[in-house]
């Protein structure tokens, strides 16, 4: 765990390079994300524990297997989950295709990882946030903010005011680009717009993956986000292919094409 705020720290897993997030009160502490898997939230819980022994809560930024299939380790410490209600819906509702659907996307490349995926148990959010929630530690009182859709249905950003800190989830990405599968690239730079007034120039702000950053750092995405966005309709209302599209966007091509081809099914109802 490094403290990048007083009582607010982050654990970054190399496996993925994802970020976790803890946030200690007087009374209880929130955890932020819970991993891929079983034997990675045992750890993080071991981790978590060397810090603070109060009651936890925990929150998941969005519904992704990374932030989210270390729940019932967490559930089982007497944990409750929140998360968005999308989020919440998606794991419940198709929890058990979304799981086999991940196992196969990843079995080439992180064959360890998906072994032990595939044994968790998908436990959803059991505290739903509609726009807003907010979560008092005793003594800090921490805002659960839903400011519209981006890299999925059920983003969550989760403010800590008194210590100008922010967990972003995947909203924000430091160690690659934005990703695109499910997301909504015409929603999102507007997402984003919500937040910026929210941070403060030098207050810390954490990604789903990769270093922490700032208010500046989230500034620039949202304005590659924002010529994507633009870029994505003019091409719908000229008629142009998605690869013509793509090879303009501030992105690598490979993630362009995915994300041009998501906003061409928003524009069409098809997203």
């Amino acid at each position: 765990m490094k403290e990048i705020a007083s009582g607010v720290y982050v654990f970054r897993q190399p496996v993925l390079d994802v970020n976790v997030g803890l946030i200690v009160g007087g009374e209880a502490a929130l955890v932020v994300d819970t991993l891929s898997t079983d034997a990675q939230a045992t750890e993080l819980l071991a981790t978590v524990r060397r810090v603070t022994s109060l009651p936890l809560q925990a929150v998941n930024t969005h519904h992704h297997f990374d932030h989210v299939f270390g729940n019932t380790v967490f559930a089982a410490e007497g944990a409750p989950i929140w998360g968005h209600e999308e989020a919440a819906a998606l794991l419940r509702t198709r929890g058990a295709v979304l799981q086999a659907q991940w196992c196969t996307e990843w079995s080439a490349t992180e064959p360890a990882l998906v072994a032990a995926m595939a044994r968790v148990t998908v436990h959803p959010p059991d505290r739903t946030v509609h726009l807003q929630s907010t979560v008092d530690l005793g003594g800090r009182v921490v805002e659960l903010r839903h400011f519209g859709r981006g890299h999925s249905a059920g983003d969550l950003v989760v403010l800590v005011p008194d210590a100008d800190a922010a967990f972003a989830g995947d909203l924000v990405e430091e160690s690659g680009p934005p990703q695109f599968d499910d997301a909504y690239p015409l929603d999102w730079p507007d997402t984003l717009s919500g937040l910026l007034p929210r941070l403060t120039p030098t207050g810390p702000v954490v990604p789903g993956h990769g270093a922490v950053v700032d208010k500046a750092f989230v500034r620039d995405q949202h304005e590659q986000l924002t010529a994507l966005d633009w870029l994505i309709r003019e091409g719908d209302a000229d008629g142009a292919p998605i690869e013509r599209v793509a090879k303009q966007s501030p992105f690598d091509l490979d993630t362009s094409l995915i994300a041009v081809r998501r906003g061409y099914d928003q524009l069409t109802g098809k997203a």
